[in-house]
């Protein structure tokens, strides 16, 4: 895919909305393309996996090992972000991420972007800014599943 096509990608996913376009030319030079199966695990729960992904198209689910299987706890689709424990720091990840369907993706080395937010504190700045929507988006989303997994029965004001 010609680093064109990827740009356009970029200026299209939601992730990136309100980067400058100098900060979106920079993440199109360090993307590359990504693909996986159905069923392929794309990292396993405490993997130190380096990759961060934005999903282009399909769905992946995360998921908890559970003694004798997985469990799901989420389920992301296109247009989400995939793996931003890897821009963070060296931790291993708390998820294990499994396609779905075939999935598409832009993959970014997360110690390379680490290094880009270093040098360019107005592209570090809004990366790790939209990072952190994401972060929130999903503990918003988790609270919303205890709320509604611990909530008596009967006390919905039936």
């Amino acid at each position: 895919m010609s680093e064109e096509s990827i740009d356009a990608l970029l200026k299209a996913h939601p992730f990136c909305q309100g980067f400058w376009p100098d900060h979106v030319a920079r993440l199109a030079a360090m993307a590359s393309e990504a693909h996986f199966q159905p069923g392929e695990l794309i990292f396993r729960e405490g993997d130190h996996s380096s990759f961060f992904y934005l999903l282009v198209s399909g769905n992946v689910a995360l998921e908890v090992v559970a003694p004798g299987h997985p469990v799901r706890v989420s389920t992301l689709v296109s247009g989400e972000v995939l793996g931003w424990s890897s821009v963070t720091g060296d931790t291993g990840k708390q998820f294990q991420a499994r396609a779905l369907e075939e999935v598409h993706a832009l993959a970014f080395d997360g110690t390379r972007l680490r290094h880009a937010c270093e040098a360019d504190f107005a592209f570090g700045f809004a990366f790790m800014r939209a990072v952190l929507m994401v972060m929130a988006e999903r503990l918003h989303a988790i609270r919303m599943q205890l709320l509604d997994a611990y909530t008596p029965v009967g006390s919905g004001g039936d």
